[in-house]
């Protein structure tokens, strides 16, 4: 076939994705005990809702959407993230209104042109949970403790919350000002990407990988000194609620984050086991991003997790997935004599309306059975418990025998039992 999945997109084949959904029905389940309601998003958006809620001067915004022009002429974008549609939800259907909160997770494909390298690809998949409406900073502890809840659950380990303050609009024009002063003295240690933020928006420069700018980042002046009394207080009770809950974590002013809209609150969980990418999950608080795409004043709290970075740290670290599903039984046609075809259709379909899961042969290329050897080589390859075998007596009734594939004991039933035998054998 000389037609491919396109570069940096990958198919979730079956001995993968059963693993995606321990992983997802785990974070469902943790979900739910932290109150949050599952809401399902838009593939696509207007553009403008990511131009201006996540920044036209960041790297998504200047280098990585995927946008095109619709047929009726609408500027549209594939999601490269989920808050800002999360946000536009929460306004549209007034989930917010009259001071309520909302509490809201999703999962889905995000999209972002960039290189793709280890557990990152242009289309990828995010874990995403959001706190609309409660500017506290308890709600950014609870955010924080369910990312870590979920990671826990999974049984992850080797894992650290980073965490930081970027202020707010009130006191970050004056650690904008340190920083232009800093880095506009070492103009000439920077690269091409961060002589061009030095200008639009110095606080991306502390997030360059690269080695000499990540040099000076270090050197840099750091937040915490330029900190209005609000964002000071609240950055407080941020760390002293982690602590009271148990949780470890490290200060870093240096962790921005990629996305404009963040206040206040910024932190990460990172993995060791990842390498120089090892983020596995990443939010913090964006109390201006509905003002800023036309909505109402709605703070908010949330994160993002990859689930293949989850995947990743899962595998390295040797954690359970959970039992595989698995087809418990096998029917089989003994012959294609249309009485036995219906018989043996027919149970199989009894069983699966009884929860057990069932292969059978539907037939070749052509459409005609395959023989009983042919069958019993695909029971054994399935690696179901049971074969059934169903045919024609001598009698010209129709028969039915159980055969355990461990131990090769047979036994006659009649096909209302052997639901029953089933389960009492699981």
């Amino acid at each position: 076939m000389d037609i491919k999945a396109p570069r940096g997109v990958r198919d979730i084949l079956p001995d993968e994705s059963w693993r995606w959904a321990y992983v997802l029905d785990v974070t469902a389940k943790t979900m739910v005990d932290f109150g949050h309601s599952e809401i399902h998003l838009p593939i696509f958006e207007q553009t403008e809702l990511f131009s201006r809620g996540v920044g036209d001067t960041t790297d998504i915004v200047e280098k990585e959407m995927y946008n095109f022009t619709d047929r009726g002429g609408r500027n549209l974008t594939l999601r490269p993230e989920a808050t800002a549609g999360m946000v536009r939800a929460a306004v549209e259907h007034g989930l917010c209104a009259q001071g309520a909160a909302s509490r809201l997770w999703c999962w889905g494909a995000m999209f972002r042109y960039e290189r793709p390298q280890k557990g990152r690809y242009r289309q990828f998949f995010q874990i995403d949970a959001e706190t609309l409406g409660l500017s506290g900073a308890v709600a950014d502890i609870e955010v924080i403790a369910l990312s870590a809840e979920i990671f826990r659950r999974l049984g992850l380990r080797n894992l650290e919350v980073v965490l930081n303050s970027v202020g707010c609009p009130k006191c970050r024009p004056v650690y904008r000002e340190k920083l232009l002063a800093h880095f506009s003295a070492n103009k000439d240690k920077l690269c091409k990407d961060c002589l061009l933020r030095l200008e639009r928006n110095p606080l991306r420069l502390l997030d360059c990988k690269e080695p000499e700018c990540g040099a000076l980042a270090d050197a840099a002046p750091a937040i915490y000194d330029c900190l209005c009394d609000e964002c000071a207080s609240h950055f407080e009770e941020v760390k002293s609620g982690l602590s009271g809950l148990g949780f470890p974590y490290k200060l870093d002013k240096r962790l921005v984050r990629g996305l404009d809209y963040y206040t206040k609150t910024a932190y990460e969980i990172l993995s060791g086991d990842l390498g120089a990418q090892n983020a596995v999950c990443g939010g913090g608080r964006y109390d201006n991003l509905s003002e800023s795409v036309g909505g109402p004043h709605l703070p908010g709290v949330g994160f993002a997790a990859g689930v293949d970075r989850i995947l990743l740290v899962m595998e390295e670290q040797g954690c359970s997935f959970g039992k595989r599903p698995q087809k418990e039984v096998y029917v089989v046609a003994q012959d294609d004599t249309p009485a036995v075809r219906d018989a043996a259709l027919g149970l199989a379909h009894r069983l699966r309306v009884e929860g057990i899961p069932v292969e059978d042969d539907a037939g070749d290329v052509s459409g005609k059975k395959r023989s009983f050897k042919a069958q019993m080589k695909s029971a054994n390859n399935a690696g179901v418990t049971w074969a059934c075998l169903v045919s024609l007596g001598e009698d010209k009734e129709i028969a039915l025998v159980m055969k355990n594939m461990a131990t090769g004991e047979q036994t006659a039933v009649q096909p209302e039992d052997v639901a029953l035998r089933v389960k009492e054998a699981r």
